[in-house]
């Protein structure tokens, strides 16, 4: 197989690891998708290192009750132990209190070959929508950065949903 199609397989699996640690909670599964020096730009946070995402991840998973994440394939150039990609999520919660809401945004990624796998090396959360399930909240006037490769620069803040 040629270097795009093992690479490719081996980041849709990255991404399998990262939605089955959401719906299961699993921090310690959830932290090992991102590199020993990963970033985590999300909900105005700029998360750097393993350990602070892995701190980070256990307070935002544990406000819901139930997490569902789906995830469209991402699109990807890779380039040796490196590669990009653009993944648009959403996410299903069940709150404690039995609220439930949906959210839409778009990962921008940079991945990283680390210890014989594929990780995150970087995630930029571009936030698009969060509300109720018949999207009567509205949308969200966040960049969209146009046609892939093109996203957020490194200092970019994310947006924080509005309250």
């Amino acid at each position: 197989m040629d270097e795009f199609t093992v690479a490719a397989v081996s980041v849709q699996q990255l991404h399998a690891r990262f939605v089955d640690a959401v719906f299961r909670q699993d921090i310690d599964a959830f932290a090992a998708c991102f590199a020993k020096d990963g970033v985590w730009k999300i909900a105005g946070m700029d998360l750097a290192g393993r350990e602070a995402i892995h701190a980070a991840a256990g307070n935002l998973l544990g406000r819901c009750e139930k997490i569902q994440l789906i995830a469209q394939m991402p699109i990807l150039e890779v380039d040796g132990i490196t590669a990009q990609g653009r993944q648009q999520i959403t996410e299903l919660a069940k709150m404690p209190d039995g609220a439930g809401f949906i959210t839409f945004g778009v990962y921008h990624d940079r991945y990283l070959f680390e210890d014989g796998r594929w990780r995150f090396a970087r995630r930029h959360w571009a936030f698009k929508y969060r509300g109720p399930f018949d999207l009567s909240a509205g949308f969200v006037a966040t960049p969209d950065y146009d046609q892939f490769p093109n996203g957020p620069a490194d200092d970019e803040e994310t947006y924080v949903r509005p309250a």
